[in-house]
């Protein structure tokens, strides 16, 4: 509940003394030489002005603007609202209807949302309070400023063409060990191909227990889904609110003509309904699922890398996670008994949408916002994508250039006499393809040589690290976007 207070004179003589008047200091007023002391807002005794007994009692009222929230225990969460900082706390009133196991809801502000059970979105929601009084606020870092860069440039100069020909593409720099989900195991666990322990519980590498992260809300989760569903993809479907479920909200409004009511949990279903179902569901794993092929690490090293047959998914949860749109984690956490290496477990998943099936006449990449715009023959927005595009050290290109060919599944060569040196590896090599190669399961070249839209083996990482140059979106947006692209589809680059 929000209330706006302005706490006007005329509003206190109306209900007079009240509990209202208890948190107002005592005043000490002077005249002719003479203290008066008014306690609570009230004339501590029957002081007299110019000689002459007063009537009645003096109120004083004082003017504040206040924002008013009442948290799920009934207490009033006091907030100044131009610094936006919490002042006060106030216990429940007596006879105060009390809301027990009250699930927070995401809140906006100024076409942002933001998830009031997370610190570190209550952090989010101040710093754009002081953004909007053009008042600076350095103490925060960004959080991604020393993630790994990828470069994401090849040689790439084939004609248009469908298949699983190589692509003749510079290397990736090898990710940083401590940010790779498919890092080795710690030798003392032992983990079988999928991603449950031998005891059946899940659990990720190097990761002692998997818990419900802080601040995930299925609230969340159900308009991310909604968002999936109508083409404005929201990346990693994890419960929580950021830049990337921003972009996605501001994206459904273009697509459907309507905003998205967050806080209408009503209508969120109601919509949920009407595209699909609700936002969770049954899933039983199957023998398929559980038999991969699956490999128990994806190496850093190149050389290690092209000995593989295919780089394929590290476990089930890994390969259910990108099947349903999910981060690995979320997943974990909504099933934290569950054997997902064990035949018919039922486990509970986000119920994303369809593919979209419009063609794709025209892409925009949109460097600032982070996001890749893809519009049909008529001009309007089908589908909108987080992005990672370039860097300010490595940019992407500028102007209008057009979809040359599309490979699904491929492989990657490796050459380091066209850019530079990885490791101790001096000759050429062929990486196989999979899920978890340099470039996904996708490869979407442009008529501007070396550079490409692809997927990517993390998708977490979507709008928050840095590329070389090419765009790079979650496996299932670039394998959606590339079964409604043809050749000569143009890709405009926009600041």
């Amino acid at each position: 509940m929000n209330v706006k207070l302005n706490l006007l004179t005329a509003f206190y003589l109306a209900i007079g003394p009240s509990s209202a008047w208890a948190v107002m200091p005592e005043v000490e007023m002077r005249r002719d030489g003479q203290a008066f002391h008014l306690a609570n807002g009230l004339a501590s005794s029957p002081a007299i002005l110019d000689g002459k007994p007063l009537e009645a009692p003096v109120q004083l009222a004082q003017n504040y603007d206040f924002d008013v929230y009442i948290d799920q225990y009934g207490r009033e969460i006091i907030v100044d609202a131009f610094t936006g900082e919490v002042v006060e706390i106030r216990p429940p009133a007596p006879g105060r209807r009390q809301y027990e196991s009250r699930p927070s809801r995401p809140r906006e502000f100024d076409g942002q949302v933001y998830d009031f059970s997370d610190p570190r979105e209550v952090d989010r929601y101040r710093r754009d309070r002081g953004r909007a009084r053009n008042a600076p606020d350095n103490r925060y870092s960004d959080p991604y400023a020393n993630a790994p860069r990828y470069d994401d440039r090849d040689a790439y100069r084939e004609n248009p063409n469908y298949g699983r020909e190589p692509i003749e593409r510079t290397p990736l720099d090898a990710p940083d060990p401590r940010d790779n989900m498919a890092a080795i195991p710690d030798e003392r666990t032992s983990v079988g191909p999928g991603s449950g322990e031998a005891s059946g519980a899940p659990a990720l590498p190097k990761d002692s227990a998997v818990v419900m992260p802080r601040g995930v809300s299925e609230d969340v989760t159900r308009f991310q889904v909604l968002l999936d569903r109508v083409g404005a993809s929201p990346g990693v479907i994890d419960g929580r609110t950021g830049d990337n479920v921003n972009k996605a909200i501001r994206a459904y409004r273009e697509i459907t003509g309507q905003t998205l009511r967050t806080y209408d949990k009503e209508w969120i279903e109601a919509e949920l309904e009407r595209t699909g179902g609700p936002a969770f569901k049954e899933y039983s794993i199957t023998a398929e699922d559980a038999a991969g092929p699956y490999i128990a690490s994806v190496p850093a090293d190149y050389a290690h890398k092209a000995q593989l047959d295919a780089l394929s998914y590290t476990s089930v949860v890994e390969m259910l996670a990108e099947r349903f749109h999910m981060d690995e984690k979320y997943l974990i956490a909504l099933n934290p008994d569950a054997n997902f290496n064990r035949p018919g477990t039922i486990i509970k998943v986000v119920n994303v949408g369809k593919p979209m099936k419009a063609n794709v006449t025209r892409i925009v990449a949109d460097k600032s916002a982070k996001q890749l715009r893809a519009y049909n023959e008529d001009g309007q927005l089908v589908a909108a994508y987080p992005a990672t595009i370039g860097s300010s050290d490595t940019p992407s290109p500028t102007g209008t250039h057009t979809v040359a060919r599309i490979a699904l599944n491929p492989e990657y060569t490796y050459n380091p006499k066209i850019n530079f040196k990885q490791g101790n590896n001096d000759r050429v090599l062929t990486i196989p393809p999979g899920p978890n190669g340099p470039v996904g399961s996708v490869w979407i070249a442009l008529s501007k040589p070396t550079y490409g839209i692809h997927g990517t083996p993390d998708p977490s990482k979507i709008g928050k690290t840095a590329s070389h140059g090419c765009i790079r979106l979650t496996n299932w947006d670039a394998e959606e976007l590339a079964k409604r692209v043809k050749p000569g589809v143009s890709v405009t680059f926009v600041e």
